[in-house]
């Protein structure tokens, strides 16, 4: 009996555990909606890290990526969640294309986050090399 509650325990941890990486918080899927983020709309339309893009990036990896992909980019959920070095295996589009679309245990993030904030954060991340 006791195993079972354990195993019920267990698989309720977990589900919660993998369910958080896939949040996303719903006042952070516009630009400029959360304390700090005032001055980026627009900052990043055609593409780079200089300025605000850079912060941007950040803030947005801070509300939806952090969870999964750690502190440091060095990854919570083993293998491919490591971004570290990221921008030397994968190129801008190879990195817009798994934000936007998800897969191998990753959520999408289309419709989700901004199509600004998506280039932003794989402008970031690409740099990461």
């Amino acid at each position: 009996m006791n195993k079972k509650i354990g195993a019920l325990v267990l698989a309720a941890a977990l589900v919660l555990a993998l369910g958080a990486c896939g949040k996303s918080n719903d006042n952070k899927t516009g630009q400029g909606t959360s304390p700090g983020a005032t001055t980026t709309p627009g900052a990043t339309t055609g593409g780079g890290t200089a300025g605000g893009g850079t912060a941007q990036a950040e803030q947005v990896y801070k509300a939806n990526c952090l969870a999964c992909h750690g502190d440091n980019l060095e990854g919570k959920m083993g293998g491919n969640s490591n971004l570290t070095k990221v921008g030397a295996r994968r190129s801008k589009e190879q990195i817009v294309t798994q934000i936007s679309n998800g897969g191998n245990g990753m959520p999408g993030f289309k419709g989700r986050i901004s199509d600004t904030e998506i280039n932003a954060l794989a402008d970031w991340l690409a740099a990461k090399k």
